[in-house]
């Protein structure tokens, strides 16, 4: 049989053409998608492999990666064959799948990786090199599961570890309210052509954790109140040797935490208030206090938000979610740092106890806080557990995260998530971090003017609204006033935390909650750990 022969059946063996939106690199449309039947593969035995190749510069021709170039020469120089007669051009995103080229593995999935050599982007604010890599294994990984393999090895592609967090977080999905028959089916995940196996664990580590924050934010509201909640905590966090404890109504009463109490007391579910701490060094070490918003379920109170849209609110549990994980993430990856978390979990329900606009609570540090909108229980929410967790824990800093209001989803859509801190060397060690996840963070204005209009002097101290549109400047006003000598680190996360709708990166799913900023604070916590 001559060669030619030999290429025009591999030819003919070639299943589905996937390709990324020429708008956009972090879309995806998959066309033609045909199952793979190997033949000499059981359904419970099916491998594949996601190997990457370079664009098309100029007049030099496409290339593909180191691994790429192990699996070529492993099968003869098929790949290569195979790339031409295709006429692959290695833009990101863009690839095919191949089946019947080499005997272990039924399908091999190539996949474009833009231009060789791309690295910091100072204008995106963004390491183009490993976001690159990221989307290159996501859009492989997922295609491969689409064909209905069990195992899909991956080209480390240079960046281990980013290769492994776009794939694991591609092919993870939230199935526990589907028939199992009627489940997509998630594969083991290993790595190939690198032997750079602790890189690969790391981000296997990390993906794994945001997609923890994924699960929990996605479920359900009456799948996830606050006891169940409280529970999955224990369960992902007890075994990596994370204390935590749980606190009842009768604590919270006791410590006297009336602004919390004053957003869950119009829903049956019990409030609950989680306190973790991973301890990674010297006990006597001061933490890192990450202060997480645990709203199960918001629908806004007697200030009620519209039926149409409501059931995204179940993701107004995220903040707590994100801390969870990112607290998973630092003790398994061993991070020597001390920190905890203090989570106030409840529902926003409309009832006869519920809150009503105009209501004041008086805080903990004798301040009085007016209820302008119920349906903004964030501020409120954090209120007094921002005051108890200062005099508590003495943290070195103060990371609260939480979908707050509505102005950051506005001004930055899913771009970025807005961030506000009264120290500059934090937001450029988040800076750094959003830029080497791909998760980006961007810094929003803390002045006195928005500071003003939360506390008018009228009867009362703060409000929780303010005065004005710059909504989500206003809510980070109002907690910036209950800080009075810390370090402090304010996350909003409604445009990114909430369900993905627009510009929704290959490595996660459309409609479906993100779990971010989770790898961002992972990446950050690793570098006040290990400067």
């Amino acid at each position: 049989m001559t060669r030619s022969h030999v290429i025009s059946i591999l030819r003919r063996s070639t299943v589905g053409l996937f390709r990324g939106h020429r708008a956009s690199r972090h879309q995806q449309i998959f066309s033609n998608q045909v199952r793979c039947k190997c033949e000499d593969s059981a359904p419970s035995t099916m491998k594949g492999v996601v190997i990457g190749m370079y664009a098309k510069e100029g007049e030099k021709g496409a290339k593909l990666s180191a691994g790429g170039e192990q699996f070529d020469d492993r099968v003869g120089g098929k790949i290569t064959e195979l790339i031409k007669e295709s006429a692959l051009s290695g833009a990101l995103g863009q690839g095919r799948v191949y089946q019947n080229v080499d005997k272990e593995f039924c399908c091999v999935a190539v996949v474009g990786m833009g231009k060789e050599g791309a690295g910091f982007n100072a204008e995106e604010v963004i390491d183009e090199g490993m976001e690159n890599v990221r989307v290159c294994a996501a859009v492989g990984a997922r295609a491969l599961q689409l064909q209905g393999c069990v195992v899909c090895h991956v080209d480390g592609m240079d960046y281990p570890e980013q290769a492994a967090e776009g794939a694991a977080m591609a092919v993870w999905r939230y199935n526990v309210n589907r028939r199992k028959n009627d489940r997509v089916a998630i594969p083991k995940l290993e790595l190939y052509g690198s032997s750079d196996h602790d890189a690969w664990t790391r981000g296997l580590f990390k993906a794994e954790s945001q997609n923890l924050a994924r699960r929990l934010a996605d479920t359900p509201a009456n799948q996830m109140t606050p006891s169940i909640f409280a529970q999955a905590t224990v369960d992902a966090l007890c075994p990596c040797g994370v204390s935590v404890e749980v606190r009842t109504m009768d604590w919270i009463e006791g410590q006297g935490l009336n602004s919390f109490l004053t957003v869950a007391k119009g829903s049956c579910e019990p409030p609950i208030i989680l306190e973790v701490s991973y301890c990674g060094t010297a006990p006597e070490e001061r933490p890192i206090l990450l202060l997480g918003k645990g709203l199960t379920f918001n629908s806004g109170g007697l200030c009620l938000f519209p039926r149409k849209g409501m059931d995204e609110y179940r993701g107004a549990v995220g903040g707590a979610a994100v801390c969870v994980a990112a607290i998973r993430a630092a003790a398994a990856l061993s991070l020597p740092i001390n920190v905890s978390a203090v989570l106030p979990l409840c529902e926003n329900m409309p009832s006869g106890m519920a809150a009503k606009p105009g209501d004041v609570v008086t805080l903990l540090n004798g301040k009085t806080m007016h209820i302008d909108d119920i349906s903004l229980a964030g501020t409120l929410l954090l209120a007094d557990p921002l005051i108890y967790s200062q005099s508590t824990f003495k943290p070195k800093l103060i990371v609260d995260v939480g979908s707050m209001a509505s102005g950051v989803r506005k001004g930055l859509g899913a771009s970025a998530t807005g961030l506000w801190t009264n120290n500059s060397f934090l937001w450029k060690n988040f800076q750094k971090a959003g830029s080497l996840t791909g998760d980006r963070l961007w810094r929003m204005p803390l002045w006195k003017f928005f500071r003003k209009l939360v506390a008018p002097g009228k009867s009362y101290d703060i409000s929780n609204k303010g005065q004005g549109y710059a909504s989500s400047c206003l809510a980070a006003a109002v907690l910036f006033e209950l800080v009075p000598c810390s370090d402090w680190v304010h996350l909003d996360t409604h445009g990114t935390g909430m369900l993905a709708s627009h510009g929704v990166p290959p490595y996660l799913l459309k409609g479906r909650m993100t779990g971010r900023p989770t790898r961002s604070i992972i990446q950050f916590l690793y570098q006040m750990a290990c400067k």
